[in-house]
């Protein structure tokens, strides 16, 4: 099996994981859609389960997505089959009881982090979480050591195994690799592009200096990367991609053009020696660093077995990585 280790903790993962906000279905978030329209809670086990057959061990999800749907569809399928996955999720945002609609919690003292975990524990019915993650993304770094306390003391109770925070912000990541039990940053990175509002390279440098995993989150670029969409792709209104303003990749609700021409510009290597785009896109992060661990998204068993079937063909090739960087007219990674 291709593998991973979260950082410096010893928990070995698939290559890669499956992001799980998907399948938490509609929300909204600060009066925003924010998640991936409609969903079948029963395909989403279906798919669970076909990704672990395959060889998939590792799955990100967070309190937030669906206002806890997300972790109670994993709760369910993973029930029996806990010693099986390494599951990471996110705290940091709360929504009045019975609704769905979320945002960032007013005060995150340390007695509502604990509430937020013991929530989360419950609906992935479990008894500690492998990775937990800070998941406002503009938190001070100013003010984020109480923060980190609070999880290393979490983790000396046993509540949970490791933690980091899902942010493109440098400063951010320095204060919490700080803490001993750090062991990940979650970062938008894909072969298109990082964050644009982030430190992509420094963030993947400082994992690879201090031993951190780096989770890829918008691998697929949101979709776009699969190859699906056209210029005149449309979504509905309670897609997160129908109104997101923080992702270059889409624009008034439809994907950029320049997008398109770029993955365009891509496909013969992206689909060399067999792959699909997905596979080649998820194929470049692993050869960008021995710290990336891609966590794609899904809602269908089609999805999850071709993500998980990108393992199977592993690594672009140092060739193919400077071939990708001379098409798009960048330096050379290094």
């Amino acid at each position: 099996m291709f593998t991973r280790t979260l950082g410096h903790s010893g928990i070995e993962v698939s290559a890669m994981g499956l992001g799980c906000w998907a399948i938490g279905g509609p929300f909204n978030h600060e009066g925003r859609p924010a998640g991936w329209s409609q969903v079948d809670d029963n395909e989403s086990i279906r798919a669970l389960h076909r990704a672990l057959d395959l060889g998939v061990n590792f799955y990100d999800t967070a309190n937030v997505y669906g206002c806890g749907h997300s972790e109670e569809v994993l709760g369910k399928a993973f029930a029996g089959k806990r010693d099986k996955v390494v599951i990471a999720t996110k705290f940091g945002n709360t929504w009045p009881a019975g609704t769905r609609d979320a945002g960032p919690a007013p005060s995150l003292t340390p007695a509502e982090i604990r509430k937020q975990l013991e929530d989360s524990l419950r609906r992935l019915n479990t008894d500690y979480i492998d990775l937990y993650q800070f998941h406002l993304w503009g938190f001070p770094a100013s003010e984020a050591v109480p923060v980190r306390e609070t999880l290393e003391a979490l983790v000396k109770e046993g509540k949970i195994r490791g933690y980091g925070w899902s942010t493109d912000l440098l400063e951010s990541v320095k204060v919490f690799a700080e803490g001993p039990h750090c062991i990940a940053v979650q970062q938008q990175l894909n072969v298109i592009e990082g964050h644009p509002e982030g430190d992509s390279d420094g963030i993947l440098a400082l994992c690879e200096a201090k031993n951190l995993a780096s989770l890829n989150r918008a691998p697929l670029a949101m979709g776009i990367l699969t190859g699906k969409f056209s210029p005149n792709t449309t979504f509905p209104n309670d897609d997160v991609r129908s109104k997101v303003q923080w992702f270059g990749g889409f624009q008034d609700g439809k994907p950029n053009p320049e997008w398109l021409k770029r993955l365009e510009a891509l496909r013969d290597v992206l689909t060399s020696g067999g792959r699909s785009l997905a596979q080649g896109a998820l194929a470049w992060l692993w050869a960008r660093s021995p710290k990336t661990i891609p966590i794609p998204g899904f809602k269908t068993v089609q999805q999850a077995e071709e993500n998980a079937r990108a393992m199977d063909f592993g690594p672009l090739t140092p060739e193919q990585m400077r071939q990708i960087d001379t098409i798009l007219g960048r330096q050379v990674a290094v």
